[in-house]
């Protein structure tokens, strides 16, 4: 196998409850089941029983999750939710669930990863992937063939994988195909690890990743990648960023949606800011 540096770790986030805004780190660490701490909480929708996403609940990105102290594998820390308003509460606080209720104007209740047993989270068809037809991202599918839920990983609240990665020249070679206007922030895309791959500006650089693995720092290893669908949560407003449909558009008109990759954990470790990543393949 040959093996080459790519890039540096340049940003790294953790969403301690699903589809909240959550942390960017200077440091994190890794284990089989993902980085520690991700994806620790999530909201079930009563009525439907269906776990909460941000894909049928846009308004889940006025709420801001992070860590009081850092958590362990194994070993969850105490989160603090910030409602929209500016509000603070705690995971584990009796009415928690009640307040968040009434913030997202849906009966949900907060509950934990580790109660986590095949689940399904709510979407809707019609809006999956914002103004772009479902059969320009997938074809011979309709909005009306599509289910009303997708399947998470199993005993998890993670959608397709526990790893995800994203190249700095992707963002700008998407850039440069939609210029002028949009901001092709990394946020929109919610990476796990968002790697500065240098001045490159002219792929969707990941398809390059594809049957390698990703060395990053001393010891973590990212493997099995596959390519990242991406669907209408990239179009959010979330902070300083507004609704951009043009973010979803110029994925799907130039690569079939896909934006970064989906993998797994081959070696756990740990990341820090700068540390290199190499590829081998």
């Amino acid at each position: 196998m040959a093996r080459r540096m790519i890039g540096k770790v340049s940003a790294l986030a953790r969403y301690p409850v699903k589809s909240m805004l959550g942390e960017q780190l200077d440091e994190l660490d890794f284990t089989e089941r993902g980085a520690v701490g991700d994806r620790a909480y999530a909201l079930r929708e009563m009525v439907t029983r269906q776990i909460a996403s941000a894909k049928k609940f846009p308004r889940l990105f006025e709420f801001r999750a992070a860590y009081d102290s850092e958590p362990a594998s194994g070993r969850v820390a105490p989160v603090t939710i910030e409602l929209p308003g500016g509000r603070k509460i705690h995971a584990e606080d009796a009415d928690a669930s009640e307040l968040i209720s009434a913030a997202l104007g849906r009966k949900v209740s907060l509950e934990r990863a580790a109660t986590a047993r095949g689940e399904l989270a709510g979407i809707d068809p019609a809006t999956l992937f914002a103004d772009v037809p479902v059969e320009k991202v997938i074809p011979g599918l309709t909005a009306a063939m599509l289910p009303e839920y997708v399947a998470l990983e199993k005993e998890s609240f993670f959608d397709s994988a526990v790893m995800h990665v994203v190249a700095s020249g992707t963002l700008r070679y998407m850039a440069k195909l939609a210029a002028p206007g949009p901001v092709f922030d990394p946020r929109r895309f919610r990476p796990t690890i968002f790697v500065d791959t240098g001045q490159r500006d002219d792929a969707f650089i990941e398809d390059e990743w594809i049957g390698g693995t990703l060395e990053v720092g001393d010891s973590l290893r990212i493997v099995a990648m596959q390519p990242a669908l991406r669907c209408v949560m990239t179009t959010h407003p979330q902070d300083d960023l507004p609704r951009d449909y043009t973010i979803l558009r110029t994925a799907a008109f130039h690569h079939r949606a896909y934006v970064g990759v989906f993998a797994s954990i081959g070696a756990a470790g740990r990341v820090r800011l700068g540390d290199p990543v190499c590829l081998d393949q």
